[in-house]
């Protein structure tokens, strides 16, 4: 079959989807990526993608700019003539399905997060589910990351739940992120891994390492991810610089390999506002580290509290700074146990063979010829 894959980066692709699209090519499919042009496209060329390059802000949200991305997609869509589209992320998810529905071309839909709009009531978020409304009229099938968005959009009507499933994440490669030894930095060490955006809970966490040092921790608390000042809920630059002035937090910068930043941590921290399944926390919870996350979907999903981490309550500074001390005053066994507990849960609910598999298993039914 001819698959097109679309997202909102190539660096997306490359990086949480690089084995499903060996996967697919392993199975003979033929795999077209549709995404906006980056250092990662070429990477994905050299895998034996057909990659179709288009203008596609992952930033914010406004549906008269964005409306033009149905047109853009319709004629790479008719162009190509893919036997299927697989859409990805926000954009492609409602513009992408509209276009390829417009060609009668089978579409299959993964809501991997719902990011702040459905935690307000104002006007985009109204306007976001009126379009999530009429493009989820036409998928095949949609996955989802995790229960509680699932029942979200069944219960406000925006789709029909017999083309519905669960998926855990995007999975996670086992053999890549594998259980580190466990040891214990003398000074205990926290890591935050996310974008520099407020909705992952950034502001809370950076109050609440102001508490844990005003109170005498003697603790590390590290940041490890991407600047993003031009996102509309970005950290300005020079509130980072004084965070690192101050000596408040060690920031990392970025990199092409969390594991060893992970590995050299005691425990990672994701204070985020909503996540589909959020990655990071997948790659801790293989890496054999405890976690502390809110009890909010998607992080909820992956860590249960006093089993393989511990979860503090939504834009609660003071929670989490409780729960970060809690975890620093560990014994050993116990933040062994979380991390093998985690480990155990990855291997049994979250190997990226079984988002494969599902995928693979909906490909089958939708092959040219079959269930016509």
């Amino acid at each position: 079959m001819k698959v097109a894959i679309v997202l909102n980066t190539s660096w997306n692709i490359y990086n949480f989807r690089l084995n499903f699209v060996k996967c697919l090519i392993a199975e003979g499919h033929e795999v077209h990526t549709v995404a906006p042009h980056d250092d990662f496209t070429e990477k994905l060329v050299e895998v034996g993608c057909i990659h179709h390059d288009v203008r596609m802000d992952s930033r914010g949200a406004n549906p008269i700019k964005d409306s033009a991305l149905i047109f853009e997609l319709y004629f790479i869509y008719r162009r190509m003539r893919p036997d299927v589209v697989l859409h990805y992320t926000i954009k492609p998810n409602i513009y992408g399905t509209l276009a390829a529905a417009m060609l009668r071309i089978p579409a299959v839909n993964n809501v991997c997060g719902l990011g702040t709009i459905f935690l307000k009531d104002n006007l985009v978020s109204k306007i976001a589910i009126s379009l999530y409304k009429l493009a989820f009229r036409y998928p095949k099938k949609v996955f989802f990351q995790n229960p509680d968005d699932l029942d979200l959009f069944v219960d406000k009507k925006i789709i029909s739940e017999k083309i519905t499933d669960l998926l855990p994440g995007s999975g996670i490669d086992l053999t890549h992120f594998t259980a580190a030894d466990f040891k214990r930095n003398k000074e205990f060490t926290f890591l935050l891994i996310s974008r520099l955006i407020t909705d992952k809970g950034i502001l809370e966490f950076i109050d609440a390492v102001k508490k844990l040092k005003a109170s005498g921790l003697k603790a590390r608390f590290q940041i490890l991810g991407a600047k993003d000042p031009k996102h509309q809920r970005g950290i300005p630059l020079n509130v980072i610089e004084e965070w690192v002035t101050s000596s408040t937090i060690e920031y990392l910068g970025t990199t092409k390999d969390v594991r060893k930043f992970i590995e050299q941590a005691d425990c990672i921290v994701l204070p985020s506002y909503r996540e589909g399944t959020p990655r990071t926390l997948l790659e801790a919870s293989s890496t054999a580290k405890p976690i502390i996350t809110t009890d909010v979907p998607g992080c909820h999903n992956v860590v249960d509290h006093n089993v393989n981490g511990l979860l503090c309550k939504l834009r609660d500074s003071e929670d989490l700074a409780n729960k970060m001390f809690e975890m620093a005053n560990f014994d050993d066994a116990t933040l062994k146990r979380f991390g093998e507990n985690g480990r155990r849960k990855m291997e049994e609910k979250f190997d990226e063979k079984l988002v494969f598999n599902k995928y693979l298993k909906v490909l089958s039914y939708l092959q040219p010829g079959i269930h016509a």
